[in-house]
């Protein structure tokens, strides 16, 4: 059977795609996805239901290259429908409007925080806010936890935040809100609402609509440069008169490079034919690195463990633009490598990273994972970042009310590391560092290819026809936030111009 569309990845973005491509029923949809459907809330599995905390079940295993100092990190990418966002931290935050109206003037017209507010707020079922920056009656339900449902490490971790002389924010959502606030989080009743509950879920019934799940899509099947139609690994082909890759920051640039979509120099020296010579096809990877400052305490919590975020700007950060770092409590856990039994985390994150990696084929095999080079901390800006993190992180720990949950000397960096010693701080947050999983921009979008764009501004790939990129990968610069809401918009945004053709 040829369908009008495939659709490659049933995550974050591939199950918005699906849905909204098949609200005419008129046209065939075809999702595929490479792990197992659960279709009904009933067939979850518990550590996929359970929005209290990430889980890595159902995952890619992928891993990094090794870094200058040998070091490799895990980079979790979900296998199953609903992708990432059934298995993240919901987390639903948006990143600010200096973002994405970097994209708009870096020549993508169309994607400005002005043009892209009607969206976020078409998504949202804001249950806190209703204003002109909130939606709702979107299918992705919001809300903040109250001052009455932190727990007490949480409160703790705000009320030290504030004495520390940070601001209090109630929105972390709202445009130039910085400081310590509530987590905007997409779970009801406890449930990860991942964009397989809220999107595809209405769909599963339309009959233009067909679910292939536990299928891996080896390449885009090309007829000179046209797409038409995709292969299966196993060398089943479906026919299909458009495609849209939804694989996510490290999928969607190897399926286009196992496709002959690539750089020409690197495709020929892996044997494979060269369709369309894009250079930029897996370069410019950007990813939130993440390290955290981790203290002893009391084991034995069973109760929410993510509930309020710092975002606060280095002192290398612009004063107007974004805020770059971000800190939060995580925790308590039971972990029997603590003197206590029990350790917490003050986490840092740097949300506007200056390194860049890649993403590169190992080999043609499309059951070989690929060459990922993070970056993470290459830029010695980045690095500097992350040492001024954690000393606030530091700051916090020592602060009451959160001093009294440390139960003891520090566990990392480590008590033996002063303060003043930032070349002893910069080791241990090189030794310890990982990622935030927000890997973007490896099919960057832009007008010029020669430049290193991958895809024109409304994501159809340069130079080819019938074929699209729709995830986080098209993002040209890492957002100053966390990633899934913004592919939940690229994909609905994305959705309406496919629509029309």
């Amino acid at each position: 059977m040829a369908y009008d569309v495939v659709v490659v990845g049933a995550g974050s973005a591939g199950c918005v795609l699906a849905a909204r491509l098949s609200e005419d029923e008129r046209r065939s949809v075809l999702l595929v996805e490479a792990g197992p459907d659960y279709p009904s809330v009933a067939d979850l599995p518990a550590d996929v239901a359970d929005g209290t905390r990430p889980t890595v079940a159902h995952d890619w295993g992928f891993v990094s290259e090794p870094d200058e100092a040998g070091r490799s990190v895990p980079l979790p990418r979900a296998r199953l429908v609903g992708g990432c966002s059934a298995t993240n931290a919901a987390f639903l935050l948006r990143g600010w409007p200096a973002d994405y109206d970097a994209w708009a003037a870096a020549g993508n017209p169309g994607w400005s925080f002005a043009e892209l507010l009607p969206v976020f707020r078409a998504v949202e079922a804001d249950a806190d806010f209703a204003d002109r920056w909130h939606g709702g009656d979107g299918p992705i339900p919001v809300r903040r936890p109250s001052p009455q449902e932190l727990s007490p490490l949480q409160h703790a971790f705000v009320r030290a935040a504030e004495t520390a002389g940070h601001a209090v924010v109630e929105d972390h959502n709202r445009p130039g809100a910085a400081g310590i606030g509530p987590m905007p989080r997409n779970v009801r009743d406890g449930l990860r609402m991942s964009t397989s509950l809220t999107h595809l879920a209405a769909a599963r019934d339309r009959s233009g609509l067909t679910v292939r799940a536990d299928a891996v899509v080896d390449r885009v099947e090309l007829s000179g440069t046209r797409a038409c139609g995709v292969r299966l690994v196993g060398g089943a082909v479906v026919e299909a008169a458009r495609v849209v890759l939804a694989a996510g920051s490290y999928g969607s640039p190897a399926i286009l490079w196992r496709s002959g979509v690539g750089p020409a120099d690197r495709l020929r020296a892996l044997g494979l034919p060269v369709a369309l010579d894009l250079p930029g096809v897996g370069a410019n990877l950007a990813d939130h690195p993440l390290v955290a400052v981790d203290l002893p305490t009391a084991p034995g919590f069973r109760g929410p463990v993510f509930q309020a975020l710092l975002t606060m700007r280095s002192a290398r950060a612009p004063r107007d633009g974004p805020p770059d770092l971000h800190l939060f409590a995580a925790g308590p856990f039971d972990d029997a490598a603590s003197p206590t039994g029990g350790v917490f985390g003050i986490v840092t994150g740097l949300m506007a990273p200056r390194s860049r990696g890649s993403v590169r084929l190992r080999s043609a095999d499309p059951t070989e994972a690929p060459l990922i080079d993070v970056a993470h901390l290459r830029h010695p800006d980045d690095l500097a970042r992350m040492v001024d993190a954690t000393l606030e992180a530091r700051r916090l720990s020592r602060t009451l009310p959160l001093a009294g949950f440390v139960d003891g000397p520090e566990l990392a960096p480590g008590a033996a590391i002063g303060d003043e010693d930032r070349s002893a701080i910069a080791a241990s947050v090189r030794d310890r560092v990982g990622s935030y999983h927000h890997p973007v921009g490896t099919c960057a979008m832009g007008p010029d290819p020669r430049r290193g764009a991958v895809v024109d501004r409304r994501c159809a790939v340069h130079g080819a026809q019938g074929l699209w990129v729709a995830d986080a990968s098209v993002m040209p610069a890492i957002p100053s936030a966390n990633t899934n809401l913004t592919a939940v918009v690229i994909a609905e945004r994305v959705a309406v111009w496919l629509a029309a053709v």
